[in-house]
């Protein structure tokens, strides 16, 4: 059975704040463990009025106290704003608490645009360029230390912490094969490479002690309901979301709306639509006939699923119907 997985904005909903965020993503996340879901994830974004995730650690301890089962880690941190040995040092501190249930992925986009992205490195010399390198270094801290070394990671060092690389690219693709490493694609909002990454990920797999054959997530987006017309309708939240973005407006998801058609202009509605080509909407049937090509045409090894709802209860039950999907492709 193809495992499914939740990855999580924690996103804040117009007329509520991030504590409210955070309850109902505490909630969701106990559901999904109910469910048997095999990962909850969280992203790293900043300075965006409807996303809550930009304290991803902080978070990621949250829900791992919730729960007692499900693996519960980054997707990702983006390590360009942060210096490696702050990130093992996170990390290694929440495997110290959670034994054997931590992931780390890792991206190497800011998360955010580039105003924000000064604001974050502020001291920090390095970028997206020094990746590979800060990888490698982050790497380091998780090994047994070597009593000779200055710096170690104090919890970090020792732990097998699974890293995991992320992409929208060939880039990362490309990396995560040369080191033996798990790879996820974001084709949940960036769906061009979907395909070419992931041949270039198998093509250029060495195996490793993290890992010995390729292993590919891939994002979706998931709107399940009882009718197809209902969760046409409930993904009209995320759909105002992204033309939102197009237009420079960065705020808290709102409800659905009436007519998406008198929303968007004739420019903006091609390019949300293609932003969100791998988006799954409607039925337990219809989810199921569109993962099972998804499956097929890619040779997913997990799928990742991005559920961005107004209303909670909606979120709870498209997990449900999810699952009910996942049962019926095994």
């Amino acid at each position: 059975m193809t495992p499914f997985s939740i990855l999580d904005l924690a996103p804040i909903r117009q007329n509520a704040d991030a504590t409210a965020a955070f309850t109902a993503m505490r909630a969701q996340a106990v559901h999904a463990e109910k469910l048997g879901y095999h990962r909850y994830w969280l992203a790293e974004h900043h300075n965006m009025g409807g996303i809550g995730s930009a304290a991803t650690s902080v978070l990621i301890g949250h829900i791992a106290a919730a729960t007692s089962t499900i693996r519960v880690g980054s997707g990702g941190v983006m390590l360009p704003n942060h210096a490696p040995l702050i990130i093992a040092e996170q990390f290694g501190t929440l495997e110290a608490l959670h034994p054997g249930r931590i992931d780390l992925g890792l991206g190497r986009a800011p998360g955010t645009d580039p105003i924000t992205a000064r604001a974050l490195r502020r001291t920090r010399s390095g970028s997206e360029y020094d990746f590979p390198q800060d990888v490698v270094e982050l790497q380091s801290y998780f090994t047994v230390p070597d009593p000779k070394h200055p710096v170690r990671a104090v919890p970090g060092a020792g732990l097998r912490i699974p890293i995991w690389l992320l992409g929208s690219s060939l880039f990362s693709a490309q990396l995560a094969g040369m080191l033996g490493l798990p790879y996820a694609f974001a084709s949940h909002f960036a769906p061009d490479y979907l395909c070419d990454a992931l041949a270039a990920y198998r093509r250029e797999f060495k195996p490793s002690e993290h890992l010995e054959a390729p292993y590919a997530m891939v994002g979706v987006n998931v709107v399940a309901a009882d009718s197809d017309a209902e969760a046409r309708h409930l993904f009209t939240s995320q759909q105002v979301q992204y033309t939102d973005m197009l237009r420079g407006k960065r705020d808290p998801l709102g409800p659905p709306i009436d007519d998406i058609e008198r929303y968007w202009n004739l420019q903006e509605k091609p390019a949300v639509n293609h932003k969100l080509t791998h988006s799954f909407v409607g039925t337990e049937e219809t989810i199921q006939a569109g993962l099972a090509d998804l499956i097929a045409q890619t040779q997913a090894d997990e799928i990742i699923a991005n559920i961005r709802l107004f209303e909670p209860a909606a979120c709870l039950r498209t997990l449900e119907i999810l699952a009910a999907v996942r049962e019926q492709l095994d």
